[in-house]
């Protein structure tokens, strides 16, 4: 008895040993743990801890038929969905904390106005793509029309919907390069607070930790997070719908989910509750707005290592995007949905973003020449 009472000291003291010697040991987060950034007046920002794990990027060919049929909606006949690859596994190696939901509006107006901030959209010359109200329907058979109009008077303050705008709304209109900025503001804010520690980072999330975080800890190869089926989705995502547009008594034209969401444009951030959210917790990752990634697009395939258009240089000229949005057909809001996007300038009111703590991942934003 003598004996094991000194062995379960030894043990206590070895425990309490390594644990000063090595305090992350005892805060290591696990799956599912969440923090809470301030980001000042009473706003805040939610993050949840996603560990290291494998998953399947890109899509099976059985899933790119679907995506392009009766259901899916998407246009038959283009390359888009060739961008998303064929099946692969992929590992990300370390562990992060990813936003429960996109960055909303009255988050970054607290960025906005704590920095003065000017955004792309807002400066001299600057322009973002917004609906326009002028447009009734495609014309199938003649010039396809499309519901978008790039303007100099609109931003993410008025994004030009014609209707009220929510705090809780995602941000949309704010470019790569804002999204950054929001990123090094808040990086800072924390650092200086002495809430941040040594070695990471608030940025945005490479491609391969936004994919991984998407599917919600599955390796299937599925359509969306909860799986294949398009009728679950109800309840669960924002996304082309049976909705009427502002004063209008007709639907989105084409391909619609079976069901009224309750919203033409944006819905609110997490406004799905529980049943919105993947089995990492992640709120509106298929739907909602396209969400910005740090990678340079590669036209044949995301990557498991961060992708840039010049490694040497670090460099990122056309970011990508993924998971859809509101205006989407089902066929493109998917989970391995990836697009190229013009310009780290362009912005446009179906974009938004949302934030990534882990190690630092750097990239500089490089205007096209063409």
């Amino acid at each position: 008895m003598k004996k094991l009472n000194c062995l379960r000291s030894l043990s206590l003291v070895a425990t309490l040993a390594l644990l000063w010697i090595c305090p992350a040991f005892a805060d290591e987060p696990k799956q599912g743990d969440t923090k809470r950034l301030t980001l000042g007046s009473d706003v805040s920002l939610e993050l949840v801890y996603i560990p290291p794990g494998e998953f399947m990027m890109g899509s099976t060919a059985r899933e790119k038929q679907w995506a392009t049929g009766i259901e899916g909606g998407a246009q038959t006949g283009t390359e888009r969905e060739s961008y998303e690859g064929e099946p692969r596994s992929m590992r990300v190696q370390h562990g992060f904390w990813m936003g429960r939901t996109e960055v909303t509006r009255g988050q970054f107006r607290q960025f906005v106005e704590d920095t003065g901030y000017v955004t792309d959209a807002e400066q001299p010359g600057g322009a973002t793509q917004v609906f326009d109200h002028d447009w009734d329907r495609y014309y199938i058979g003649e010039t396809i029309v499309h519901p978008w109009k790039s303007v100099s008077d609109k931003s993410w303050r008025d994004p030009g919907f014609g209707i009220p705008m929510r705090d809780d709304f995602p941000v949309v209109c704010v470019s790569y390069q804002d999204m950054k900025a929001f990123c090094r503001w808040l990086t800072e804010r924390e650092r200086i607070a002495g809430r941040l520690a040594d070695g990471w980072e608030i940025r945005l999330p490479t491609e391969a930790e936004w994919a991984y975080a998407c599917r919600g800890g599955s390796q299937e190869s599925h359509y969306f997070w909860w799986g294949d089926d398009l009728m679950e989705g109800q309840g669960r995502l924002n996304i082309s719908a049976v909705d009427f547009l502002p004063g209008r008594d007709t639907v989105w034209p084409l391909a619609n989910a079976p069901w009224s969401d309750g919203y033409a444009f944006l819905s609110p951030v997490n406004h799905y509750g529980e049943k919105g959210r993947n089995g990492f917790g992640l709120a509106d990752m298929c739907g909602g707005v396209w969400e910005f990634v740090l990678d340079d697009f590669d036209p044949t395939g995301g990557h498991e290592e961060l992708h840039y258009l010049d490694k040497e240089q670090r460099s990122v000229s056309r970011p990508v995007c993924r998971g859809g949005n509101y205006f989407d057909v089902p066929g493109n809001a998917r989970c391995a949905v990836r697009l190229g996007i013009l310009d780290v300038a362009y912005s446009d009111s179906r974009d938004g973003f949302r934030i990534c703590l882990g190690i630092p991942q750097k990239t500089v934003p490089v205007l096209r020449t063409q």
